[in-house]
């Protein structure tokens, strides 16, 4: 985990979710941030660790997940950068409820809680901001956890796949980030019945795989499944 310098004004997330703070309060932001390095696999923070500050994902990937009482990760999402990592509980729970850990190489700009708290409190339209951008993140998880869970088992896996290549990469040709029984416990079928699907598809030639690096070579007939369920 590194720490980096301050850079807030110049920042790209000031204008998603910090655009009605003045000069001089972006300016005292920076006594309050912190900009962190977390490597592939870096825990975020914990399920039930203290809740002390604020984090949006800067850069890289990372997933959000619970851990059931069986030892099993639960993976409730994966975000892209911008989105706010851990934030759906900060007014209303003083533990997280959840983990986050980063599938890629991730930066994490972490903002003192009690700072947002004073902007919430004396900023009205900094209030109305955020509270909207979190709603917004909230409201995506919670449709794409039903999306996925009203398809069958290949409309599970071929949603997923057009997520990572139309949403996280932009790109048919990317190395799939997470392992078999990620996307198992993402989609909440085993890992077996999941290696099997992606097996159809490459015999079927939907995708192409080399190690982690998929192809998708047929996206229309990866859109019919995804649509179909």
């Amino acid at each position: 985990m590194v720490n980096r310098t301050c850079e807030c004004a110049d920042c790209q997330f000031r204008h998603v979710a910090f655009s009605t703070l003045d000069h001089e309060e972006v300016a005292r932001l920076c006594d309050f941030r912190q900009e962190l390095s977390f490597p592939k696999g870096g825990i975020i923070h914990r399920e039930g660790d203290p809740i002390q500050d604020f984090k949006y994902l800067k850069s890289g990937l990372v997933k959000v997940y619970r851990i059931t009482p069986g030892g099993e990760e639960q993976i409730i999402a994966i975000t892209r950068p911008f989105e706010f990592v851990s934030n759906m509980s900060i007014f209303s729970e003083d533990h997280y409820i959840y983990s986050v850990s980063a599938i890629e190489e991730s930066v994490i700009c972490s903002i003192k809680l009690g700072y947002i708290r004073e902007l919430v409190s004396m900023n009205g339209r900094f209030a109305l901001e955020l509270m909207t951008r979190i709603s917004q993140i909230t409201d995506k998880i919670i449709v794409q956890s039903l999306d996925i869970r009203r398809r069958n088992l290949a409309g599970r896996v071929a949603y997923v796949l057009l997520y990572f290549s139309d949403v996280i990469y932009g790109s048919r040709i990317f190395d799939l980030p997470v392992s078999r029984k990620e996307i198992a416990d993402y989609i909440s079928m085993s890992t077996a019945n999941v290696i099997r699907t992606l097996s159809d598809f490459r015999r079927e030639g939907i995708i192409r795989l080399n190690g982690k690096t998929l192809e998708i070579a047929d996206p229309e007939k990866l859109g019919v499944i995804s649509a179909r369920g």
